[in-house]
């Protein structure tokens, strides 16, 4: 749906996107995070047609974005961080204004109106003035103007930037099910919420894109194979025994157990062991068997793969090639 390939843009001598390829399939919700200044808002903006790129080409549903402009932006629903609203419009009259400028047929708009304020929730406030509304609901009216039209693509920035917990919740259910029937570029700083909404998140850091894949898998090749936390009623020495002719276990870190009589540690996989599903599996196994061939209760045994706030720094405090 969305191919970038090679784009740049450049500000004089700064370069904020430099050679900045990826691609976006139909109906995927896409994660987009960098730290401040990392180039993510500038290539928004050239997805948008809002700015040109010195370099590059960006294809939208096959077509050349500069060379279908007026087509490609039919097509996608932008919220920039700070919604475009009208704070003397009340919400009704503000969308109808968006809905002229989106050239929507008269005797369409009012039914497409009716159906976005539904969607996002905003239909009791439809009559009140935008500079009266709460936080919450301005960010609701933003992502509504975003969606009329029927945009297959929406393009978020920051959609929960100020809002509350609860309003966070509902905006983030909201984007989930948007994500149904629309493909989704969504940049936010609250790291816990692209986990939670995104299978799929590229981190850019100083205008290049320096990772591209799932949280998972980022952390299994940063970490260069999985890890498993293990409680086992035993030493800690017995345990190293037990474990250090295991072949797929690439190193063992040993804790503080909370439990009297037991030890904590995190086994690492190899990373042969951990380059697919399937082997991912069998490391736990041959923990299993190890163990238990020593007479080492587990007591217990889950997945320790890193967070993505950790992936992020990772990936935007170091030189790493993922």
């Amino acid at each position: 749906m969305i191919e970038v390939s090679s784009l740049v843009r450049q500000y004089g001598a700064h370069i904020a996107v430099d050679h900045a390829s990826f691609s976006i399939k139909k109906g995927e919700i896409a994660g987009f995070l960098g730290p401040n200044g990392a180039g993510k808002s500038t290539t928004m903006n050239i997805l948008t047609g809002y700015i040109s790129a010195t370099e590059g080409s960006v294809r939208i549903d096959g077509m050349d974005i500069v060379e279908n402009a007026a087509e490609i932006k039919k097509k996608i629903g932008y919220l920039p961080e700070n919604p475009p609203l009208y704070p003397d419009m009340t919400v009704k009259e503000y969308l109808s204004f968006v809905g002229e400028i989106k050239n929507i047929p008269k005797k369409e708009k009012k039914g497409k109106m009716n159906e976005v304020m539904a969607t996002v929730g905003i239909s009791d406030v439809a009559g009140r003035l935008i500079k009266n509304l709460s936080k919450g609901y301005k960010q609701r009216v933003g992502l509504a103007q975003a969606m009329l039209g029927d945009p297959e693509i929406l393009i978020l920035d920051e959609p929960t930037a100020g809002l509350d917990p609860k309003q966070i919740l509902e905006i983030r259910e909201l984007i989930t099910r948007l994500g149904k029937d629309h493909t989704i570029i969504l940049s936010s700083h609250i790291l816990p919420e692209v986990s939670a909404v995104c299978k799929r998140v590229l981190i850019m850091n100083r205008g290049v894109i320096v990772a591209d894949d799932t949280p998972e898998n980022l952390a299994r090749r940063i970490l260069g194979g999985s890890r498993i936390l293990l409680r086992v009623d035993g030493s800690a020495g017995a345990v190293k025994s037990a474990l250090q002719n295991v072949s797929s276990v690439r190193s063992m870190e040993f804790r503080e157990s909370p439990e009297p009589g037991t030890c904590e540690l995190v086994a690492s996989a190899s990373v042969e062991a951990a380059s697919s599903a399937e082997n991912e599996a069998d490391i736990r196994r041959d923990l299993f068997h190890a163990l238990s061939k020593a007479s080492l209760p587990i007591l217990l045994m889950r997945s320790q793969d890193m967070s993505l706030e950790e992936i992020f720094l990772n990936l935007t405090t170091k030189e790493v090639n993922v």
